[in-house]
């Protein structure tokens, strides 16, 4: 018997595709390829006479249309200020969301480029200056439909789900005990610090900065959300406490030539991260149902998983007691 997917994502074959982008006026030329992009399908797509397209089909559910739009905007914003940020296509009439069947879809410009080399501490003072503007914009006004990164919907519920349906019942009293006592020491800090909420991108790493001509360029604004400003700034730090001071400071030192940074923040990294870490584990338990995850990580959900993610609760909740990172 052979059974049939029913998830959305399974009707998004070349042809779905290409009928999508020549409904909007281009004339594709047959070649598209999926690019690596989880949460959402990604594609690029030749088109005859010009350069080719990417096109992002989002998840169904996850975003509302006046939140994709409005991170649409902020990146319509960016560029403006001439920030190096691959902003969505408009078309005539000034709209950058497109629907098709069921799907709501953006184009792209193609964004040449390669990963950036963050060993290197001349780009993380690039970086510094890059995500200082970013933040000086991004301060100028709140989000009104995008999220805010916070202990509840990133720790509580990711927790909630994880212990309810996902953690084998070995583990459960460790992992339940663990995280109490994690999330109780991240409202603390959450609390206790004075942080500046402000429009970020939300997920700044390797893999949605592309370095081209010696500079960086900003992909993929998807988990832009409001966030204290330290959450750009910590998933570009790596290695032992030296190296890390070291990037950090380089990071600072950029940053202030365009915005001023609350150094009370520091004491979030480790916050974040443990955030973070949950906020992962949930996110894969959340799309199990979807094909695509259990084909690219066939690690989660196993008993050496559920182990070494216990183990890195235990971690995070030493590290949380260290002292913070000074510059």
């Amino acid at each position: 018997m052979v059974f049939m997917s029913t998830h959305p994502f399974e009707t998004l074959t070349p042809s779905f595709i290409m009928d999508a982008i020549e409904d909007h006026g281009y004339v594709c030329d047959c070649r598209t390829f999926a690019l690596n992009s989880y949460e959402n399908r990604v594609y690029q797509v030749g088109v005859e006479d010009g350069e080719p397209l990417i096109a992002k089909f989002y998840r169904p559910g996850r975003w509302s249309s006046e939140q994709i739009l409005e991170e649409h905007q902020f990146c319509f914003e960016l560029v403006e200020h001439e920030l190096p940020v691959v902003a969505p296509l408009r078309d005539e009439g000034g709209d950058s969301l497109f629907s098709y069947g069921n799907f709501r879809f953006a184009l792209y410009p193609r964004q040449g480029g390669y990963a950036p080399e963050f060993d290197n501490l001349d780009n993380l003072l690039v970086m510094g200056r890059l995500l200082g503007r970013l933040h000086s914009i991004g301060a100028i006004r709140p989000f009104e439909h995008r999220l805010t990164l916070d202990c509840q919907s990133f720790g509580h519920d990711s927790v909630a789900l994880i212990s309810e349906s996902f953690i084998p019942v070995e583990y459960k009293a460790n992992y339940d005990a663990l995280t109490s006592d994690l999330l109780q020491t991240v409202e603390e800090l959450m609390s206790d610090v004075d942080a500046r909420y402000l429009r970020t991108h939300g997920d700044c790493h390797a893999g949605n900065i592309l370095w081209r001509h010696n500079a960086p360029h900003m992909v993929d604004l998807d988990d832009a959300r409001m966030a204290p400003a330290v959450q750009d700034l910590w998933m570009m730090l790596s290695g032992d406490r030296t190296r890390r001071t070291a990037q950090l400071s380089e990071i600072l030192e950029g940053y202030a030539e365009f915005f001023d940074f609350r150094y009370s923040e520091l004491r979030l990294i480790e916050a974040l991260r443990s955030l973070r870490i949950l906020h992962h584990s949930a996110w894969l338990a959340r799309r199990w149902d979807d094909p695509a995850f259990p084909h690219h990580f066939p690690w989660f959900n196993t008993p050496r998983y559920w182990g070494e993610h216990i183990l890195e609760l235990r971690e995070q909740i030493a590290a949380l007691s260290e002292p913070v990172i000074q510059c």
